[in-house]
C-alpha cells in the first residue's frame, strides 16, 4: 500500500528514521485560565498503551516534513482535544522548554524506548469544549495542586510527569 499523504512515513520508514536520527515532536499542556490569566486547571488525556496499561499523557505528536511548528501544534490539539477545543496558541512560538527523549534511560528525565526525540513543549489555554478523539479515552481536568501530586505524576509515562511539573513551575503554580 502506498502512502499518498505528503509528510507521512510508512511504518518501516518511520522505524528506520527513528533508529538513525532524532525526531521532532511538539507537546502541549492544555490549561484553563481565569479572567486574570491565572491557570485554574490542567487537562490530561487518559490513554491505553499498546501493552494495555492505562496512563495520563499530554497532547503530543510528530512534526511532519514541510509542516510549520504552529500547524503541527494545532493539528495535534485538534486531533486529541476535538475540533471545538478552541486552543489559543501563543503568539510567540518559543517553547517553555525543550524535552529530549532518549531510548536509554537515565540520560534525561525523559525516556522513549522507540527513539531519540526532541520535543518543543508549550502551555496552551483552551476555551472551548474538549472531547478527546483518536486513541484517548478521556480528558480529565485537574487543579494545579492535583496535577503536581505524586499520584498523578506516577500515572504519566516516559518522564511526562517531569515535563508537567516544569509547565506548572513556568506558570507559577508550584510553591
Amino acid at each position: 500500500m502506498t502512502e499518498t499523504t505528503p509528510g507521512w512515513l510508512t511504518p518501516d520508514e518511520l522505524r528506520s528514521a527513528r533508529a538513525r536520527m532524532p525526531i521532532l515532536y511538539v507537546e502541549a499542556v492544555p490549561v484553563r485560565v481565569d479572567d486574570s490569566g491565572e491557570v485554574t486547571s490542567i487537562g490530561l488525556l487518559l490513554r491505553i498503551g499498546p501493552d494495555g496499561t492505562v496512563s495520563r499523557t499530554l497532547v503530543s505528536g510528530r512534526v511532519l516534513h514541510h509542516e510549520r511548528v504552529r500547524d503541527a501544534l494545532l493539528r495535534h490539539l485538534e486531533k486529541d482535544l476535538g475540533p471545538v477545543a478552541l486552543p489559543r496558541v501563543p503568539a510567540s512560538l518559543q517553547p517553555f522548554t525543550v524535552a529530549e527523549y532518549f531510548p536509554t534511560q537515565g540520560i534525561t528525565p525523559f525516556h522513549d524506548p522507540r527513539q531519540h526525540a526532541v520535543s518543543l513543549a508549550y502551555i496552551v489555554p483552551v476555551t472551548g469544549d474538549c472531547r478527546p478523539r483518536q486513541d484517548a479515552l478521556d480528558l480529565v481536568w485537574f487543579s494545579p495542586q492535583e496535577a503536581a501530586s505524586a499520584m498523578v505524576q506516577s500515572e504519566m509515562p516516559g518522564g511526562q510527569g517531569a515535563l508537567l511539573k516544569q509547565a506548572l513551575a513556568h506558570v507559577g503554580c508550584l510553591s
